[in-house]
C-alpha cells in the first residue's frame, strides 16, 4: 500500500532511540523527509547513520524540558507535515517516591512539552488548513497505577488534551490523534520495569519475571509502534482525529 507519504515533511522528538527512531525508519521507508529531535547530539548522529547513507535526514539538538527550545525548533525546523510528538522519560515509582522537582522535570518535557509543541506547530498548520499531529503516549493514562503514577497522571492528561485539540482541529483540516503503547521493548521500558521490581521484589535485577503474562508473550516492539505511527498519519487514514489508539494486545480487556 503506497502511504501518500512521499515528500512530507515529517519532525520526531525523541527521535535518537526506541520509539522514535523507529517512528523514523517507518517514514523513511514510506518517503518521506525526517527531522530527528533529541537533547543529545552525539545520539542524534549515531540515529542518522543508522537510518542509512544519503537519506532524507536532518538532526537538530534541543531540550524539549525548555520553552525558549522548543521555540528554537520551530523557528529552525519551519513548518512541517507531519508532527510526531515522542520525547519524554517519566521516572517509576509512588507519590513518596518521586520528588516535586523530579516530577516538574518529568513533565516540562513530556506532558508542557507536547503542549507546547503542538501549540506551536498546531498555529502553523492552521494557517495551511493541514497537517498532522501525533502524540505517542502510553497506557499508563487508561489504567493508572500507584508505582507508575508519576507518568500515569501525565499520559491520563495528555490524553484528554489530544482527543479536546483533535475534535477542534479538524475543524480547520488539521488531523491531532494519539498512540497509547503498552510496554514496548526500549530502554527506557527497562528503567521502569527495573524500578517496578525494586518495589514489588525489592531488587531490581529481577525485572524480567514481570514480562510474564503480557499478550502474545512478549514486549510489544518499538518497530510496531513506529509503523502504526506512520500509517495513522498518512492519507490511509485520513478521518482519525481526536482518537487515542491503545495498542496494548488486548491487555486492558484480559482476565487476572
Amino acid at each position: 500500500m503506497d502511504l501518500q507519504l512521499t515528500g512530507k515533511r515529517v519532525l520526531v522528538t525523541g527521535a535518537s532511540k526506541g520509539i522514535g527512531l523507529a517512528a523514523a525508519e517507518a517514514f523513511l521507508a514510506e518517503g518521506a523527509e525526517v527531522i530527528l529531535i533529541s537533547r543529545d547530539a552525539d545520539r542524534l548522529a549515531g540515529a542518522k547513520r543508522a537510518l542509512g547513507q544519503g537519506a532524507p535526514v536532518t538532526t537538530l539538538a534541543a531540550d524539549l524540558s525548555k520553552d525558549s527550545e522548543r521555540e528554537r525548533v520551530a523557528a529552525t525546523v519551519g513548518d512541517v507535515d507531519v508532527l510526531v510528538n515522542n520525547a519524554g522519560a517519566i521516572p517509576g515509582g509512588g507519590l513518596l517516591d518521586v520528588t516535586l522537582q523530579r516530577w516538574r522535570e518529568a513533565w516540562d518535557l513530556k506532558v508542557f512539552g507536547y503542549i507546547h509543541m503542538t501549540q506551536l506547530y498546531l498555529a502553523r498548520m492552521r494557517e495551511k488548513k493541514a497537517g498532522t499531529i501525533v502524540n505517542i503516549i502510553g497506557t499508563a493514562g487508561r489504567a493508572p497505577r500507584y508505582d507508575y503514577i508519576c507518568g500515569g497522571a501525565g499520559n491520563a492528561a495528555l490524553i484528554a488534551f489530544t482527543s479536546a485539540v483533535g475534535g477542534e482541529a479538524s475543524k480547520f483540516g488539521v488531523r491531532v490523534f494519539g498512540i497509547n503503547p503498552a510496554l514496548t521493548e526500549t530502554d527506557r521500558v527497562k528503567t521502569l520495569l527495573m524500578a517496578r521490581a525494586k518495589t514489588t521484589f525489592g531488587d531490581e535485577n529481577r525485572w524480567q519475571e514481570l514480562q510474564a503474562g503480557l499478550p502474545f508473550d512478549r514486549l510489544i516492539s518499538a518497530a510496531e509502534i513506529g509503523r502504526t505511527a506512520a500509517f495513522m498519519a498518512s492519507p490511509a487514514c485520513g478521518y482519525v482525529a481526536g482518537t487515542v489508539l491503545d495498542v496494548d494486545g488486548g491487555g486492558m480487556f484480559r482476565g487476572h
